[in-house]
């Protein structure tokens, strides 16, 4: 084939994807708001949750099968309803269902020869995505590597390995309370929920600090010196400090600056590796990185990311390059996922971070409505909002876990889904998509106000 030929065959593969993707946006258009279920479509769709109960062994949380097809925020179900998506699988769906780029370049990188990449061997999309990724995580920081994994877990083990290397075997780990770090056997061991490994052994390889607390005056001090006892008890034998800039599944408890620096000095002093578990603040507090929120980016040894990528993966320093054998996989990322989570951060590149972006713009117009409708139709029944960001949550009612969870099957009813956090109290959880726009946050006021007052 000659190059001119070539050239004519990419064009016209390239506008056949092209017309695919422009008659599939158009079966979407139509689902640009919230609808009831179809009669017609319900026990079908009741038979699908029957049977994913079935066969997995325990029901969905909310009878949700999805249909394949979505608008923006919105998401189309099996059973013909269109939901208001504010949890996107908890945070994959950063720019919503359906995206334009996002679907063409998925579609373009199924054309490939293998579904499944991996690290041995890699296509052009595996190198994109790690330029892509080392070059957003050099702005602000040391860190000049990255290890692509299939997900946020693995991504964590391989930050763990890489400290644990680096101090010639250290054991001993300093997490904070109310830590969520994933579901394998170590990542268990790191979060702080008996919940979430019952029946696993305990391997007391973990120390744990409290996470700020705003309501108490001498809390950065309580804890600085509680770790420094930890550092003080097992100097030698700790392998790293790891956090999560802004907790998750903990409650969405946020910290100032001033929390962490101490801390983070202390681990520079003893030469303690830190690593910053970013795997649901990646992409959401707006900047890539919410060390880069913090300002604290020239600690940072080690970052693990996951959600908004498509894809998981391990940045690291220089120093903590993982030797040989250490740090592998038969997966690297399926072509789709790499292509897409390329996609998704070179648009959220172009007018989406800083203080100025679209990010923090949703962040103020989300929080403020929650506000608002605790300071006059839902009075005191919304309390707390706050986050960074993307990530949002609200305190509702007596912050009861019975509450909060007759919330969540409630708003369900009326057509949106989030999910939810923390422990005591327990909240209402948000992982807003970065195409709200104002009628939409308007249509989340009137689901949640409604909501809230059917259960007062």
């Amino acid at each position: 084939m000659s190059l001119n030929q070539e050239n004519n065959s990419h064009s016209d593969s390239q506008g056949r994807i092209d017309s695919l993707v422009e008659d599939f946006m158009k079966c979407c258009d139509m689902l640009d708001g919230v609808r009831p279920a179809k009669a017609e479509k319900q026990e079908q769709s009741d038979v699908l949750v029957k049977k994913i109960h079935e066969y997995r062994g325990r029901p969905l949380f909310y009878p949700y099968v999805g249909s394949g097809r979505g608008k923006g925020p919105y998401v189309e179900l099996e059973d013909g309803s269109v939901k208001l998506d504010l949890i996107n699988g908890i945070g994959i769906h950063i720019l919503g269902h359906s995206h334009p780029e996002i679907v063409k370049a998925s579609v373009k990188a199924s054309f490939s020869d293998v579904i499944m990449q991996g690290n041995l061997q890699p296509n052009k999309e595996y190198l994109s995505i790690l330029e892509k990724l080392v070059e957003i995580g050099k702005r602000n920081s040391k860190l000049n590597s990255a290890w692509l994994s299939p997900s946020g877990s693995m991504a964590n083990e391989n930050a763990l390995k890489a400290c644990r290397q680096k101090t010639d075997g250290a054991r001993m780990i300093i997490s904070m309370d109310n830590a969520f770090a994933g579901r394998t056997t170590m990542m268990a061991e790191v979060t702080d929920n008996d919940n979430y490994r019952q029946g696993l052994p305990r391997y007391n390889e973990v120390l744990r600090i409290p996470f700020y607390d705003s309501k108490n005056p001498n809390s950065i001090n309580e804890t600085v010196n509680i770790f420094k006892d930890h550092v003080e008890k097992h100097r030698g034998n700790i392998c790293c400090f790891t956090f999560e800039p802004m907790q998750g599944e903990g409650g969405y408890n946020v910290a100032p600056k001033e929390y962490f620096l101490p801390l983070l000095e202390i681990c520079k002093k003893e030469g303690i590796p830190v690593w910053a578990d970013e795997v649901q603040t990646f992409c959401r507090t707006g900047n890539f990185f919410a060390y880069e929120t913090l300002g604290i980016g020239d600690y940072i040894d080690v970052v693990s990311v996951a959600k908004t990528l498509q894809n998981g993966a391990t940045l690291f320093t220089e120093e903590f390059t993982p030797k040989p054998g250490l740090i592998s996989g038969t997966f690297s990322g399926s072509t789709s996922s790499l292509a897409a989570g390329l996609k998704v951060l070179e648009i959220l590149d172009k007018g989406y971070m800083g203080e100025n972006g679209k990010i923090s713009k949703i962040h103020q117009d989300f929080v403020g409505m929650l506000n608002d409708l605790n300071e006059t139709t839902c009075k005191g029944l919304l309390s707390d909002a706050g986050g960074l960001g993307l990530m949002v949550a609200v305190t509702p009612f007596d912050g009861s876990k019975e509450k909060m969870m007759a919330m969540l099957k409630k708003l369900y009813e009326h057509g949106l889904l989030t999910f939810g956090c923390g422990r005591g109290p327990f909240r209402l959880r948000f992982l807003l998509p970065a195409v709200l726009e104002e009628k939409d946050i308007l249509a989340a006021k009137k689901i949640i106000e409604k909501s809230i007052l059917e259960l007062k």
